[in-house]
């Protein structure tokens, strides 16, 4: 970015994407816990058969900016459904059966 055009726009900020984090990590499954400073988002993936889980990655925010990630949410999801539908919601947990994928195996 030239001088001419940090000039034209002072607010805009340069974000570097490596190829590791753009793969991205896949969650199924967040824990939420917050105190009077800061939200800590656990991201986990719950995998079927497997009764222990792994946090893949903690987010930790200020409670403004969880506040703000909630209305980028929100818009996004509104987007979303105009383009695709309605987002099917089902209130419960899912329930994954501790044999699925295969038989447990017995030593």
């Amino acid at each position: 970015m030239s001088k001419e055009e940090k000039k034209d726009n002072p607010n805009q900020i340069n974000i570097e994407l490596s190829e590791e984090v753009a793969e991205g990590i896949y969650s199924n499954l967040v824990m939420i816990a917050h105190s009077n400073s800061e939200f800590v988002l656990d991201f986990i993936r719950l995998m079927p058969g497997v009764p222990k889980a792994k946090v893949k990655s903690r987010i930790v925010v200020t409670p403004e900016h969880a506040k703000r990630l909630l209305e980028a949410l929100k818009d996004n999801i509104e987007k979303y459904e105009a383009a695709f539908g309605p987002i099917k919601s089902n209130q419960e947990a899912p329930k994954f059966p501790m044999n699925f994928g295969g038989t447990v195996g017995e030593a």
